[in-house]
């Protein structure tokens, strides 16, 4: 592990993680309070924000398959907020099929 770098990029990266694992809590209190599966819009937001702080940590790392690994990321996420707002929604039921939720 190499903590050689400095303390800000450290927290940038840091602050990245944090948004991106919080997706995952929004998403769990959002479904144990809709009774179901249940993917909020702030889950999207969140995948994006962090995706976006990891993919620009990546490049000043210059890791690769660590860039690789956020770059392409970007794309669903933003697809996915598009597709959720065309419709209205405030989220969507996960797992659901196609115009049913």
């Amino acid at each position: 592990m190499d903590w050689n770098d400095s303390l800000p990029w450290i927290l940038v990266g840091v602050g990245g993680q944090l948004a991106f694992f919080s997706r995952f809590l929004v998403q769990w209190l959002a479904s144990e309070k809709a009774g179901e599966s249940y993917i909020p819009m702030s889950f999207w937001y969140l995948s994006l924000v962090g995706s976006l702080i990891l993919l620009v940590y990546a490049i000043h790392r210059q890791e690769p398959i660590f860039l690789l690994g956020y770059l392409p990321n970007s794309v669903v996420y933003i697809r996915n907020i598009m597709l959720i707002k065309r419709k209205g929604a405030q989220g969507s039921a996960s797992g659901a099929p196609a115009g049913t939720e």
